[in-house]
C-alpha cells in the first residue's frame, strides 16, 4: 500500500516537472501585467442555549454538545473571522485563507502548544495552497485545503444550518499534501492525492505513513443533480488502518426547493483488537419561499454503538434553521433536538438522559 502511494506521488511530481520544463521553452510575456488578486472574507457570531442548563458532578457547565464549533451555554460567542486572497497568473494560482477565533482553532486542533505540534501560527491557516494547470483538464495542487469529504463546510456562511452534524464533526477537516484534479469531459471529474494523516498540517512524529485521497464527481448537464463519491484512507497508528467512504448527492427540484444527502462510513482496523466502524446518514430539505427568507430541515442518524469514537451510542438529531437574508448578512434562528440510544446527555444536576433540546441564534456576513 505504502509503495503504491509513494509511486503515485513520484509519478505526479515527474509529470509536473516535465511540463514545467516544457513551458520554459515557450515565448515569455514579461510585458504582461499580472492581474490583481481577489479578496474575500466572512464573520460569524452566535448565541447558544441548551434548555437542560445542566452541570456535571463537579458543578461545571455541561454543554450537551458532541459536535464541532458550538460548545457554549447561555453565552454570546465569536465564531470565526476569515480573510482570503486568491491570485492566478497564466497556469499558476495561489490561495491564502486565514481564520481567527475559536472556530479556526478547533478546525486546526492539532496545531499549537501543550501536547500539539508546537506551531501556534498554523492554527490560523485554514487553507494555503499553490496550483498549476498542466493542461485544460489536469491541475496539480500542493498545500493545505479543506476536505472533500462530507456535505458541510468550515465556513459558517456556506452552511444553511449553523450547528454542525456529527458526520462533519468526526470526519476529516482538512488535508495537507498533493492532489491532481482531472476533468473527464462533461460534468464528470476525479481527484487523486496523497497527504499527511487527516487534520495534520505537519507530520506527527514518529508517524511517517501518508494517506490516500480520492473523489469522483458527476452530474446532469443542467446542474440540477450532482453526486460526489469520496474516499480517504491510511495508517492512523503503527499497524492500524483507517478507511472512509463518503457519498454526497444534491438535487434541485424547483427554484424554491432542493434536497441534499450525505452518507458516510469509517472503518478502523487496530493493530491490537478487532476492526470496528461508525457510520452516519443525513438528509437536508431546503425551502426558499422568497429570496430573502428560507429554511432548512436537517435530519441525521449517527451510529457509534461500537464506541469507535467514544460515544457508545447511536444518535438521531433534527435541526430546523431559518435563513433571513439582508444582502450579504444572514440571520439564523435555529432549534435542535438530539436523541440518543444511551444516556449520554445530562439534565438538572448531573442526571443522565437520552435526549436534549437546544436553541441558537447566529449571524453570518461574507464579502
Amino acid at each position: 500500500m505504502r509503495k503504491k502511494i509513494y509511486g503515485t506521488a513520484a509519478s505526479l511530481l515527474t509529470f509536473f516537472c516535465s511540463f514545467s520544463q516544457a513551458d520554459s521553452t515557450q515565448p515569455k510575456t514579461d510585458s504582461t501585467k499580472p492581474p490583481a488578486f481577489a479578496i474575500s472574507g466572512s464573520v460569524d457570531v452566535f448565541y447558544r442555549y441548551n434548555f437542560a442548563d445542566a452541570v456535571d458532578e463537579q458543578g461545571n457547565s455541561f454543554f450537551n454538545n458532541y459536535t464541532s464549533f458550538t460548545n457554549a451555554q447561555n453565552s454570546f460567542e465569536l465564531g470565526m473571522a476569515s480573510i482570503r486572497a486568491d491570485h492566478s497568473f497564466g497556469k499558476a494560482s495561489a490561495t491564502i485563507d486565514l481564520g481567527f477565533g475559536r472556530r479556526a482553532e478547533e478546525f486546526s486542533y492539532n496545531d499549537g502548544g501543550q501536547g500539539k505540534n508546537g506551531f501556534f501560527s498554523l492554527a490560523n491557516i485554514k487553507q494555503a495552497y499553490l496550483s498549476y494547470a498542466i493542461s485544460e483538464k489536469v491541475k496539480l495542487t500542493m498545500g493545505k485545503w479543506a476536505t472533500h469529504v462530507g456535505y458541510e463546510l468550515v465556513d459558517a456562511y456556506l452552511n444553511r444550518n449553523y450547528s454542525m452534524d456529527y458526520m462533519f464533526s468526526y470526519g476529516p477537516f482538512f488535508h495537507t499534501g498533493l492532489k491532481a484534479d482531472v476533468a473527464l469531459g462533461g460534468t464528470s471529474a476525479f481527484m487523486v492525492g496523497i497527504a499527511n494523516p487527516s487534520d495534520f498540517s505537519s507530520m506527527p512524529v514518529p508517524h511517517t505513513a501518508k494517506w490516500a485521497l480520492a473523489q469522483f464527481s458527476t452530474g446532469t448537464s443542467n446542474g440540477k443533480l450532482k453526486a460526489y463519491l469520496n474516499y480517504q484512507g491510511g495508517k492512523y497508528a503503527e499497524g492500524s488502518n483507517l478507511n472512509q467512504v463518503d457519498l454526497v448527492v444534491t438535487g434541485t427540484v424547483t427554484d424554491k426547493f432542493s434536497i441534499g444527502y450525505n452518507g458516510t462510513v469509517q472503518s478502523r482496523d487496530p493493530k491490537d483488537g478487532s476492526s470496528n466502524s461508525w457510520w452516519g446518514s443525513a438528509l437536508y430539505f431546503n425551502v426558499d419561499p422568497t429570496k430573502n427568507f428560507g429554511f432548512t430541515l436537517r435530519t441525521e442518524y449517527f451510529d457509534d454503538k461500537k464506541g469507535v469514537l467514544g460515544l457508545g451510542s447511536s444518535i438521531f438529531d433534527v435541526t430546523l434553521s431559518g435563513n433571513i437574508r439582508v444582502g450579504n448578512l444572514t440571520i439564523i434562528p435555529e432549534l435542535r433536538m438530539d436523541n440518543a440510544s444511551e444516556e449520554i446527555f445530562l439534565k438538572g444536576n448531573a442526571e443522565p438522559t437520552k435526549s436534549t433540546f437546544t436553541g441558537l441564534l447566529a449571524a453570518t456576513y461574507h464579502f
